[in-house]
């Protein structure tokens, strides 16, 4: 079986580290497109596939380990439970924020339309997305740890562990 090797894991950083940066530019600069609605909803969509796609890739990271083929899936969701959690509750933030704001001034688009529910929705999609990016960078960077592709004593121990 082909494991990740140094050059592809560069380049799949690179694409993790390239959505990160599309996402965090909608969230930084979307409002200020808010005259232009059909524009708004092309990258409130293109931000979700983004979201969606860093989940994915992730996971065929996940699938592509030692550790994972070995068949210590417990492990490795243990240790990556937060992140696709919140990677999770992140999206589900970010439809509901980005169909609540578009239902709202899609047909006057140049009002300022904040109610108390949208405030709020806003306020956790943000957090969310500050706990997302530190998770989601973090895991991105340890999921480029060598011993998690070979064969190594900390993992024959999980490993005994595990049948025990």
């Amino acid at each position: 079986m082909k494991m990740l090797q140094a050059g592809n894991y560069s380049l799949v950083l690179l694409i993790q580290m390239t959505l990160l940066t599309y996402d965090l530019f909608v969230n930084s600069f979307s409002e200020l497109l808010r005259g232009a609605p059909v524009i708004q909803l092309v990258l409130f969509i293109l931000q979700d596939i983004a979201i969606l796609f860093n989940v994915i890739i992730i996971l065929l990271m996940m699938f592509n380990t030692y550790v994972f083929q070995v068949g210590l899936v417990s492990l490795l969701l243990e240790r990556f439970r937060a992140l696709l959690i919140i990677s999770a509750v992140y999206l589900t933030l970010s439809i509901c924020f980005h169909c609540w704001v578009l239902n709202l001034r899609w047909l006057e688009s140049n009002r300022f339309v904040w109610t108390d529910g949208l405030q709020a929705l806003f306020v956790f999609h943000r957090t969310g997305a500050v706990i997302y990016y530190y998770l989601y960078k973090r895991t991105a960077e340890y999921m480029g740890d060598p011993r998690l592709y070979e064969d190594s004593l900390w993992l024959r121990e999980a490993f005994a562990q595990g049948r025990q």
